[in-house]
């Protein structure tokens, strides 16, 4: 009886380990993630708005309809990216991920504090490069470290109602994404 409980018991966590990592490899695997899809309809370093899901058919899964989204897929290779996004009337957010769709960081336009969002996005090499400029602080300038050098950069503007939907859509494409200049 012992020797049968132990071998159910090898079996379970035999099956454990398998399982868990094969759900810790597939997101590496998919050929389909978000970075993948987005390539054929937008440009590097450039903002580009998505279309509304329908019911039918949704560029990328669980977009709600009531949001405006447009993604700039950038490449850090030439230098930092600035972003200036725009705040919405109602609500507005900035999302940060990596090739591989982990997010790590956000921003929303509460936290802001200010009528558009300005940030730089580089690399740990690039800050580390960037000249000390002592009469500008921190919260003049808001600098983001990539931990890839390519990614996502996902804005969202709320609509409210679906008679607002053009002015939720018009902040998200007056949003910019682009290599900064020095």
């Amino acid at each position: 009886m012992t020797r049968w409980l132990l071998w159910t018991l090898a079996g379970i966590i035999l099956g454990g380990i398998v399982h868990l990592g094969t759900i810790l490899a597939l997101p590496r695997t998919a050929s389909q993630d978000a970075y993948a899809r987005l390539a054929p309809i937008t440009a590097v370093n450039t903002m580009t708005p998505i279309p509304r899901p329908t019911a039918a058919k949704a560029l990328l899964p669980f977009m709600d309809p009531s949001f405006a989204v447009a993604v700039c897929r950038y490449d850090l290779g030439n230098g930092p990216i600035k972003l200036t996004a725009p705040v919405s009337q109602a609500y507005t957010s900035v999302t940060f991920y990596t090739r591989r769709g982990v997010a790590y960081y956000g921003i929303n336009d509460r936290s802001a504090g200010r009528r558009t969002i300005e940030l730089l996005l580089m690399t740990k090499a690039q800050h580390d490069d960037m000249p000390e400029d002592s009469e500008v602080t921190a919260a003049d300038r808001l600098i983001i470290e990539s931990p890839s050098p390519t990614g996502l950069i996902v804005i969202r503007a709320l609509s409210p109602e679906p008679g607002l939907m053009p002015m939720a859509q018009a902040s998200v494409a007056a949003a910019r994404c682009a290599t900064q200049t020095q």
